[in-house]
């Protein structure tokens, strides 16, 4: 209680010692973006680097861009029943753990002369990623207060795309300077220099406490949250629908940008191209980032339709180059934040159940990828490279819908107003 001041008789309130001004764990915030960095450019660099690989590995570069295929299946088909084996581990253990698996996973891809040896190790670094992506997004939204934890999230998130836009052409560029396996082998050294990183400035957070027998009398012993159970929340089924949707229109096009600019005459002006395209992300991350916790649900909106306004350009006016490097940055700046607002929006609907909705969003992500890619080769093949933006805005149109439908639970007008 603060003491009082007394002048001629009258008594008056001391002024309140103000609080102390909470500050993000920028440091901390920054190991975790470069974790995500590694993830995500660990998944795309043999992207840059497949005719190099497929001639040292003695296959056809289709077959070394399975490479890209099977990391996405290793993450699909282990991040929820990993994410629920290891929530009693202390959160750093976990994220070290993640991160250790990287650095032996790049290594033995740099140093494998085996095909089946390669796809082990590209399925290991795929496991490693699903551990890492339920985990990061959770870990950013522990180390801020309240207020802060969309700010928090999207410091985090972006390491991707600094990874697809710098990333792949740096590690690209390296490998044909030198050779592919020194690209993989300077993953292996900054993952190495980041697990040093996390041991001294990350803080550590418990995990769920274990199903045991020794809970306080009239407590049930805490237990992983189900699938079922999760899905249940109200909520979550829509963010993990839009997740799904929206990733997968993403990927049609992202995967295939090459190809659909070549057909534009623009293929030498790929690199140009999707460098703007992450310049135009890292706004969009940083717009995300200072808005996201009062308006998540119209920043939602308004990236739903900023990709969608860009899918029609390059649908109707792609014969301008000049349209075509506009609508490149309103899906940069749609597409950036989307990662933010998903994990945010998934990690508010889960509640208590957030990190089986985080694992649960890291499967579809990557199931959207893979089907992305499939999706493309087979719209490829049947009616062209011009059909990609059209099938964006086909599938952008139930994504606007169930984000204006969850108004109440899902996709809120702000956050405070998300249910408890």
């Amino acid at each position: 209680m603060a003491t009082t001041h007394t002048t001629a008789g009258v008594q008056r309130p001391a002024t309140p010692t103000p609080a102390p001004r909470q500050r993000l764990p920028l440091g901390a915030l920054l190991a975790l973006a470069t974790a995500v960095f590694i993830t995500s450019l660990t998944e795309t660099l043999p992207a840059g680097l497949l005719p190099a690989m497929s001639g040292d590995l003695g296959v056809s570069e289709s077959a070394t861009g399975q490479t890209v295929t099977v990391y996405a299946i290793g993450t699909a088909l282990t991040a929820i029943p990993l994410t629920a084996a290891t929530a009693a581990w202390r959160r750093k253990h976990l994220l070290l753990t993640a991160m250790a698996g990287f650095a032996a996973a790049n290594t033995v891809t740099a140093l494998s002369t085996d095909y089946t040896l390669t796809m082990a190790a590209r399925f290991v670094a795929g496991v490693a990623a699903g551990l890492a992506w339920a985990l990061l997004a959770g870990y950013a939204r522990r180390m801020a207060p309240v207020h802060l934890q969309g700010k928090a999230i999207a410091i985090a998130m972006a390491g991707i795309p600094v990874a697809l836009s710098l990333g792949v052409p740096a590690g690209t560029f390296l490998g044909k300077a030198t050779d592919w396996q020194t690209a993989f082998l300077a993953m292996t050294a900054l993952t190495l220099v980041l697990l040093g990183w996390i041991a001294a400035v990350v803080p550590d957070f418990p995990g769920l406490p274990r199903r045991t027998g020794s809970a306080a009398p009239g407590e049930r012993p805490a237990k992983s949250p189900g699938v079922l159970s999760t899905l249940r929340v109200p909520g979550v089924t829509p963010v993990l629908f839009v997740t799904l949707v929206l990733v997968l229109a993403h990927t049609v096009l992202y995967t295939f940008i090459a190809t659909f600019l070549a057909e534009l005459g623009m293929g030498g002006s790929t690199d140009l191209v999707l460098l703007v395209f992450g310049g135009a992300s890292l706004l969009s991350i940083w717009i995300v980032g200072a808005l996201i916790n009062r308006r998540l649900r119209a920043l939602t909106i308004g990236a739903t339709l900023l990709i969608g306004v860009a899918a029609a350009l390059l649908a109707l006016l792609s014969d301008s180059t000049a349209t075509v490097y506009v609508a490149v940055v309103l899906w940069g700046l749609g597409w950036g934040g989307a990662p933010t607002l998903l994990q945010t929006a998934a990690g508010d609907a889960g509640g208590e159940h957030a990190d089986a909705a985080q694992a649960m969003l890291v499967t579809l992500w990557n199931v959207a990828m893979a089907g992305g890619g499939v999706a493309g080769g087979i719209l490829l093949g049947a009616l062209g490279s011009t059909s990609f933006p059209w099938s964006v805005l086909v599938l952008l149109v139930p994504v606007l819908l169930v984000v204006l439908a969850a108004r109440t639970h899902g996709f809120p007008r702000s956050r405070t107003e998300q249910p408890a």
